[in-house]
C-alpha cells in the first residue's frame, strides 16, 4: 500500500481529511470536535486511537477546532508552523506538545515526506502540503504524491509547481461568483473578503488553475470546501465541463458541503 486517502468532511462547518500509508495514519486539518472526528473516523473504519499525527493548514476554526478535545490522545503529534501554533494554542484549554515546522520546509514523518508551501489566505501563515510516500521503482509501494490546498484566494506560481507532479490534488472550489453576489446573508465586506486575493477560490478560478497546469500525472482531483449558500456541486460540475476532454484520464470528485468521500487508493 502506497497511499489511501479520503475526505472526512468539507465545507465552512468543518474540514478534515485522512491519509494512510503503510507506516502512518494522519489527519490533514481537524475542523470538527473530537467527538465528531471520532464518529467520522469510525464511519471510515478508523479511530482517533489509530491516528498518529495531524497537520494543520491554518488556525481558522473550521480547520483546527478539534485540537482542544484531543487532550485524551497525547500520542497524536500535531504539526503546524509557528504562527499557526501560536494562534491555535491561544484558544486551547491545555498545552499541546507541538511539532513546529518552518513554512517552505521539507521534512519526514515516518514513511511520509512532507513539503509545506505558503498559500494566500487571510490567516496568520496558511500553508498547503504535498505528501509523498513510496519509492521509485518499487512495484509494491511505488512513489506517490498528494497535494492538499484549500483556503486560498489565488494560485501563485509556487502553488502551480507543487501540484504539477502529484497523482492526487485536493483544491477548493468555494463559491460561484453570481451566487455570492446574490447572497443576502453576508454583508458586502464579507463578500469582498471571500472573493479577494486572500479569500477563497471561485469555481472559475479553480478551473483556470487546473486548466493552466493540466498535468498528465493527475489521477484524481478533489474539488472541496464548497459554500453551502453560494455554491453547489452542479455549479462546480458546470465550471469543470471544459476540462473533461483536456484531462480525460483524470477523475474529478466534487465534495459537497458537509460531505465526505470513500477511500481512494494510490496503488
Amino acid at each position: 500500500m502506497a497511499m489511501r486517502f479520503c475526505i472526512l468532511g468539507s465545507g465552512s462547518a468543518g474540514n478534515a481529511a485522512l491519509l494512510a500509508t503503510e507506516g502512518a495514519r494522519v489527519l490533514i486539518d481537524a475542523g470538527f470536535s473530537a467527538k465528531k472526528l471520532g464518529a467520522l473516523l469510525a464511519a471510515a473504519g478508523e479511530s482517533l486511537e489509530k491516528i498518529d499525527a495531524i497537520f494543520l493548514t491554518h488556525e481558522h476554526g473550521d480547520h483546527s477546532t478539534g485540537i482542544d478535545g484531543l487532550k485524551k490522545f497525547p500520542h497524536i503529534r500535531i504539526f503546524a508552523n509557528e504562527p499557526t501554533r501560536r494562534a491555535v494554542q491561544a484558544n486551547l484549554s491545555w498545552r499541546v506538545d507541538w511539532q513546529v515546522f518552518e513554512t517552505g520546509a521539507r521534512f519526514r514523518y515516518r514513511d511520509l515526506e512532507i513539503e509545506s508551501f505558503p498559500v494566500p489566505h487571510d490567516a496568520q501563515e496558511p500553508v498547503g502540503f504535498r505528501f509523498t510516500s513510496g519509492h521509485d521503482g518499487d512495484l509494491f509501494a511505488p512513489r506517490r504524491s498528494l497535494a492538499f490546498l484549500t483556503d486560498l484566494g489565488h494560485a501563485p506560481q509556487n502553488v502551480r509547481e507543487r501540484i504539477r507532479e502529484c497523482e492526487v490534488v485536493v483544491v477548493e472550489a468555494n463559491h460561484c461568483p453570481e451566487l455570492l453576489k446574490a447572497d443576502n446573508k453576508r454583508p458586502w465586506s464579507t463578500k469582498q473578503r471571500i472573493s479577494g486575493r486572500h479569500g477563497h477560490l471561485s469555481n472559475e478560478s479553480a478551473r483556470e488553475l487546473l486548466a493552466d497546469v493540466a498535468s498528465p500525472r493527475w489521477r484524481r482531483v478533489y474539488l472541496t470546501h464548497l459554500s453551502r449558500d453560494c455554491n453547489s456541486p452542479a455549479a462546480v460540475e458546470l465550471a469543470l465541463a471544459s476540462l473533461r476532454a483536456t484531462l480525460a484520464a483524470c477523475e474529478f470528485a466534487i465534495v459537497g458541503p458537509g460531505e465526505g468521500t470513500p477511500f481512494y487508493e494510490l496503488a
